[in-house]
């Protein structure tokens, strides 16, 4: 990059990336794959995916457009053709779109593979599944995820990048998790979330500050959820036999429907709450990961928890990391160069042992040069 100071707003992209290049990208990224894992191991190639600055640094010398949301799913799609996992002991499940769908029946089907128990895959679907759910409905930042990637390993520890999109500014963000950092699902789970713009207000019920939140959530179902109708339903039409206001000021126009607080929860979305209230989950967790228990109810729910008993959320966005590694002025935050140089190093190393050609080596140690620039040699 020409300039490193200031932020990068990585725009949507649509399209493919083209076929000499995705060919080698491929390529590339097998053999940066394999110096990794041969001189370090799969966990800590787990632990590199997982690393915001060193993937968007392994995107860049993979060739891809730097300031593209292709970055993530170009890179994991390259990955995951390169990827062998009888070879390499690592299976890369899942994808953008209709593939992201196909995420649990690809880890059953490593289940034999890898020789791990029906309890140990179910484990792992759960916890492909739950990510989703959470960055989708316990994040509520206005990115709605399209695409879901699943590192696994023989072991059967994993890694996931998933990649949300926001259609009303058309940018993303990228959420990253590695199964040896996550000692909670619900609580501050991620090693990353990057993306360049900070939304101002986002409801955020994995942060530390939900606790409170989280807990009262789950009494309000626990306590038969009927009481809360109240707070969600139309108000009865009262006749009174008086003159209406509009005939002195006809100009007014008042809504009909004036919920106390700012979401509507439908009967048929109501029977949800009741559902959950029939199977009494014991955590937070489990009734978030019930089926139907989406973005709204969760809200509400927030909402009622801090409107009752003062017990608020934290709406303070989660993201973490810049797509790139931050800005010299500090905007959106410092440069950390300890990780930065962290990243350049292995992967520089990665490059050098790589089986590659001359050429294709030279190439790529090059792109990542002009990733370091000069002034953080």
């Amino acid at each position: 990059m020409s300039s490193r100071s200031g932020i990068a707003n990585l725009p949507l992209h649509g399209g493919k990336a083209p076929r000499w290049l995705f060919q080698r990208m491929v390529k590339l990224a097998g053999a940066v794959t394999e110096a990794v894992i041969y001189e370090y191991g799969a966990d800590e190639f787990l632990c590199r995916i997982s690393d915001p600055h060193w993937f968007q640094a392994f995107s860049c010398v993979l060739g891809f457009d730097w300031h593209s949301s292709g970055t993530t799913t170009t890179t994991c799609g390259a990955l995951k053709t390169s990827i062998n996992p009888e070879k390499h002991g690592i299976l890369i499940a899942g994808g953008k779109g209709r593939a992201s769908r196909q995420t649990p029946h690809e880890i059953k089907d490593a289940g034999e593979l890898f020789s791990l128990s029906e309890k140990k895959l179910d484990e792992l679907v759960y916890s492909s599944k739950i990510s989703a759910k959470i960055d989708n409905s316990c994040i509520q930042d206005g990115y709605q995820l399209y695409h879901h990637v699943f590192f696994l390993t023989e072991k059967g520890k994993w890694a996931i990048v998933q990649q949300g999109m926001n259609e009303s500014n058309k940018y993303a963000r990228r959420y990253h998790w590695l199964s040896d950092s996550v000692k909670n699902y619900i609580n501050e789970p991620h090693t990353g979330i990057c993306c360049d713009l900070q939304e101002k207000k986002s409801l955020d019920m994995t942060s530390d500050l939900s606790y409170d939140s989280r807990q009262t959530s789950l009494d309000l179902i626990l306590d038969n959820p009927e009481h809360l109708k109240k707070y969600f339903q139309k108000k009865p039409q009262i006749e009174v036999k008086q003159a209406n206001l509009d005939k002195f000021c006809p100009e007014l126009t008042l809504p009909s429907h004036h919920p106390v607080l700012d979401t509507d929860i439908s009967p048929r979305e109501f029977e949800v709450l009741k559902k959950a209230w029939e199977l009494q989950p014991e955590s937070y967790e489990e009734l978030v990961s019930l089926k139907g228990m989406g973005p709204k109810k969760i809200r509400a729910l927030a909402l009622i928890s801090d409107l009752v008993y003062g017990d608020r959320p934290s709406w303070d966005d989660p993201v973490k990391y810049s797509f790139t590694h931050g800005g010299k002025d500090g905007f959106p935050y410092p440069v950390d160069r300890e990780v930065y140089d962290h990243s350049i190093m292995t992967l520089k190393d990665a490059l050098e042992q790589a089986r590659l050609e001359k050429k294709d080596r030279y190439q790529a140690i090059k792109r990542l040069e002009n990733l370091i620039g000069p002034d953080n040699n």
